[in-house]
């Protein structure tokens, strides 16, 4: 019996989450759950499944919360943090959103859990520190992003020397056949229109954008230790193929699954063994005819953008996430256009000085300077 915390477990990979533990009560108990301001359904989570401790995030709430349970409640980051540190647990799936996930990541790796993350934010920021802490500590970084867990699960193929590139796949959003001026008249509730997934403002944002996809480009480099120059993006709308493999003698692996993202989820808590599944099979006599297609970079900046920080190294990915979740924040209140989040993306990303090897101070550093950067030009 495997001891289970979800972080973010109000959110949509989080609800996710609770249902496959829910599947297998015999094997993982769920330890704790968190959440930033959704109180009303942590309240239910924690009636359904009575776990031991709970975090509220935003201080208000928390003093709001009733103390009716016998399950601990804590609040802040401090409460995040000795969650994922608790003796008892033995599994951390980080589902939170953003920056925010850094250090519950690390505070998981630091006491030596496994670490099931969908916050690819952390490994943007800090992934050089990440994997190495997993390393010091003996312990695993597993991937619950649909695309990485497909990469994870290709590379079994073959040697990490056999591997020529990884190939992500991106949905494409739902503007990629729009022109550049019509981009610039996008509205909120078009960008949060996905036409695939089902999932929060911000990442479905970063999705419209393309910027999600260059999160994972730098993620994958990290998780995988792949340089740059062979990490390849193509956009296939069905999202039928969650990414491929290509080894040098030219074959090409992938991973097909219908989009559903309890497949990632059950493969990450049970890896390395595979479970059966109640969910329907993939039938390839109904399915409609797979495409693919390269990003346009021109239209769609935000992932060339994401390769230029990689390129600059150190504190830049830092930078780059922080600088996007305010300026993902500003279209979504209204204050600048769909097309203004990589354009004032690039004169934050430009203006950076980088610092290179960073430690974490330096990168929670770097990650407030982008953030007061970002605003500012927000505000003028």
């Amino acid at each position: 019996m495997k001891n289970v915390v979800v972080l973010g477990s109000t959110g949509s990979i989080g609800k996710n989450a609770l249902e496959v533990l829910s599947l297998f009560p015999d094997r993982f108990r769920l330890f704790g759950i968190s959440t930033n301001i959704n109180i009303g359904l942590l309240e239910e989570q924690i009636r359904c499944f009575k776990p031991k401790m709970a975090v509220v995030m935003d201080g208000e709430n928390f003093q709001r919360f009733p103390r009716k349970y016998d399950t601990e409640i804590l609040s802040g980051m401090d409460g995040l943090k000795a969650l994922c540190s608790h003796p008892q647990v033995d599994l951390v799936i980080n589902a939170l959103v953003g920056s925010a996930g850094l250090l519950p990541s690390l505070e998981a790796l630091e006491s030596g859990k496994t670490l099931a993350t969908a916050n690819k934010e952390s490994l943007v920021m800090a992934g050089e520190l990440l994997i190495g802490k997993a390393k010091e500590k003996g312990t695993e970084i597993l991937p619950i992003d649909s695309e990485h867990s497909a990469i994870k699960q290709c590379l079994l193929s073959g040697k990490k020397e056999e591997v020529k590139r990884i190939i992500l796949t991106a949905s494409g959003g739902p503007f990629r056949g729009k022109s550049q001026e019509e981009l610039s008249d996008i509205t909120v509730a078009e960008a949060l229109a996905h036409p695939t997934w089902e999932m929060g403002k911000k990442i479905t944002i970063d999705s419209a954008s393309l910027m999600n996809k260059g999160l994972e480009v730098i993620e994958a480099r990290w998780l995988f230790d792949i340089p740059p120059d062979r990490i390849k993006v193509v956009i296939h709308p069905q999202s039928i193929v969650h990414s491929m493999v290509e080894f040098v003698d030219g074959s090409i692996i992938a991973q097909m699954s219908m989009p559903d993202m309890k497949l990632p989820l059950r493969y990450a808590l049970f890896y390395p063994q595979r479970v059966n599944s109640p969910n329907s099979s993939l039938d390839l006599t109904q399915t409609r005819p797979l495409t693919f297609f390269e990003p346009d970079f021109g239209k769609f900046p935000c992932l060339k953008l994401a390769y230029q920080a990689l390129e600059m190294g150190g504190t830049a990915p830092a930078v780059l996430n922080s600088a996007n979740e305010v300026l993902v924040n500003a279209f979504l209140s209204i204050r600048i256009k769909f097309t203004d989040i990589w354009s004032l993306l690039e004169k934050v990303l430009n203006r950076h000085k980088v610092k290179l090897n960073p430690n974490l101070d330096d990168i929670l550093k770097a990650d407030s300077w982008g953030r007061k950067t970002a605003e500012e030009l927000c505000s003028n």
